[in-house]
Formats: structure tokens, C-alpha cells, sequence
């Protein structure tokens, strides 16, 4: 085997140590409230507070890493995604 190729081993083994050790890491809360926001898993995480919003770009990030859009779906820490969930507008009919 050359130099080269023992070097790319070297180097892909290298990347998936630290690829390991990211996706183990705790992501720490951004949150200095007190008393502290919701966390990004209870059910009342929408209740954080902003840190960054952007309604120019649909989009907040709240105290507690969750990305929060315009049509109320979000992004939370760990990557899952919440659908959106507004609430169903009243059905207006013609009399």
C-alpha cells in the first residue's frame, strides 16, 4: 500500500472517532431564565423564550434549542421534527 492511501485510512478512522464523539455530545441549554424555560422534551416547550426570531424568515430559536416556524412546526434539538399543529380555523358557511 502507498503513503497516501495509509494516510486517507488514517484520516477516515480519525473523522469517525470525532463523528462518534459528536453525535454522544449533550447539547447544552441556551437558557439563563429564572425560573428556567421548559425543556425542549416537555410538552410545553413553546413556552421558552426567544432568543433569535426572524419573521422575515418564518422562523425563532428558542432558550431551549428548539427552532420554532411560522406555521408552528419545529425543529428540536435532537433533529426530530414536529409537524405543524395549528389550530383548525371556524368553517364560516353561507346561510
Amino acid at each position: 500500500m502507498n503513503e497516501s492511501s495509509s494516510r486517507s485510512t488514517d484520516s477516515t478512522d480519525s473523522n469517525a472517532t470525532v463523528t462518534d464523539i459528536t453525535s454522544q455530545r449533550k447539547i447544552p441549554s441556551m437558557c439563563q431564565h429564572q425560573p428556567s424555560c421548559p425543556t425542549a422534551e416537555s410538552a410545553d416547550r413553546e413556552a421558552a423564550l426567544p432568543v433569535a426570531h426572524h419573521p422575515e424568515q418564518g422562523w425563532s430559536l428558542l432558550c431551549n434549542g428548539v427552532l420554532l416556524f411560522e406555521d408552528t412546526g419545529e425543529l428540536l434539538p435532537n433533529g426530530t421534527v414536529i409537524a405543524p399543529h395549528r389550530p383548525l380555523g371556524a368553517v364560516v358557511t353561507a346561510a
